[in-house]
């Protein structure tokens, strides 16, 4: 079916699913990754065919799909749907049941749906994960992940508005035809990295008066422009850089909770090891892209997935797995560690781990960290982007006037070094 079928993607993070999609195509898939509409019109779209207590990521997923399927662009008997699946407790189980659902009410029962599952849930015959297929994968999210966080160090103090991410636009399709040949040499990858650096600092930037804002939440809402409404842009309209640890780090996440898993409860037994191997590539990978990073100088370096693991330790436990689970409150650790004290805690409304995890550690993340800014914002179909706004404009306010006091000290000392 390859041959006569476009397979359509969901959009989250647009840098990395196109360098994905790539990779994808490089397969002789013909991949298209949808385009952004209006949050309104998506999450509409997906309330008519899915219960209006469904995960709001679902319903903006599942919203995109039948958009799509429905605005006469596609032949409906040649297109296929594809979703990663985690093989959590949660949505990222039950998703492509619901979308099978939803097609089934909207006519359309006959459209293949794809799960990418590295949990074995679903297989299917025309759709196989090779070795050079994944290791590609994984240099396109680890490229996009060096691409996300050098825009976001840019796009506030560029001083021509948009030339980072035009930059970014330039590097996306360049990856794209290095990712769409034969799996790269990793030397190639690594020398990329200094290339893709080096291109960044040279970008005109002017020392501007700005707040460091982290995000972290439910994987969907926390990197989606259509799950969070534009929350980057936003915050980078306010006069706020932004800071997002990678999607490379949920990868890990994954990883590191089957290895616990036979430390805590003896499962995964025999592929124990082969998730060790995993963990221990993956880490190595994400260090090469700091020492890129570190050894240029200019831009701030991320921290090891390694040091956000042990940043989680006496906060909560290692088995608390469920959704984004220790992570969400481990990354809230790392940006706090990392000088970054304003964090956003996006997350679906009602959705029980993110509220546990993130909104639910806020208060012992604080009493270790008093410093330490938290908001958390509820996303759903009937949640207006007024009142999210509302509240991260007070969140701003309260960060400059952190940042004012934190000045004080500095400007007695001044004094008492003019008045000596």
């Amino acid at each position: 079916m390859k041959k006569d079928y476009t397979i359509l993607v969901p959009t989250m993070l647009p840098m990395h699913f196109e360098l994905i999609a790539s990779v994808m195509r490089a397969n002789e898939y013909n991949v298209e990754v949808l385009e952004t509409k209006p949050t309104l019109q998506i999450a509409e779209m997906g309330l008519r065919y899915v219960h209006n207590d469904t995960c709001y990521p679902a319903i903006l997923v599942i919203g995109q799909f039948l958009d799509a399927i429905l605005s006469g662009k596609y032949d409906t008997h040649k297109i296929a749907l594809i979703y990663f699946q985690t093989g959590g407790g949660c949505r990222a189980s039950n998703y492509i049941s619901l979308l099978r659902k939803a097609l089934v009410r909207a006519g359309f029962e006959y459209i293949p749906v794809i799960s990418i599952s590295f949990s074995g849930i679903e297989s299917h015959p025309g759709f196989k994960l090779t070795v050079p297929f994944v290791v590609s994968l994984v240099y396109g999210i680890m490229y996009g992940d060096l691409l996300m966080n050098l825009v976001n160090q840019c796009r506030t103090y560029e001083v021509t508005p948009g030339s980072a991410q035009a930059l970014a636009d330039k590097w996306t399709e360049k990856l794209g035809h290095q990712l769409g040949g034969k799996m790269p040499r990793y030397s190639v990858v690594k020398k990329t990295y200094d290339e893709i650096v080096a291109s960044f600092a040279k970008i005109p930037r002017e020392k501007r008066d700005s707040v460091k804002v982290g995000i972290v939440g439910e994987i969907y809402v926390k990197f989606s422009p259509l799950g969070n409404n534009n929350l980057e842009a936003f915050l980078v309209s306010e006069g706020a850089e932004v800071v997002v640890p990678g999607l490379l780090d949920f990868f890990l996440y994954c990883v590191f909770n089957s290895i616990e898993d036979y430390r805590l409860y003896g499962r995964n037994k025999f592929s124990h090891r082969i998730y060790k191997i995993a963990y221990n590539y993956l880490c190595k990978k994400k260090d090469d892209i700091t020492a890129a990073i570190r050894n240029e100088g200019t831009f701030d370096t991320m921290t090891s997935f390694e040091d956000t693991v042990k940043l989680a330790e006496g906060y909560i436990s290692h088995g608390t797995k469920m959704g984004e689970g220790w992570l969400l409150t481990a990354e809230m650790l790392e940006l706090a560690h990392s000088g970054v004290k304003n964090i956003v805690c996006t997350q679906p409304f009602g959705c029980l781990p993110n509220h546990i995890c993130g909104k639910g550690m806020m208060k012992p993340i604080k009493e270790g960290n008093p410093d330490v800014n938290i908001v958390a914002i509820d996303y759903d179909a009937g949640a207006t982007k007024v009142n999210q706004e509302n509240r991260l404009k007070l969140m701003l306010s309260n960060a400059r006037a952190n940042k004012e006091k934190s000045k004080v000290p500095e400007r007695e000392q001044e004094v008492e070094k003019v008045a000596v």
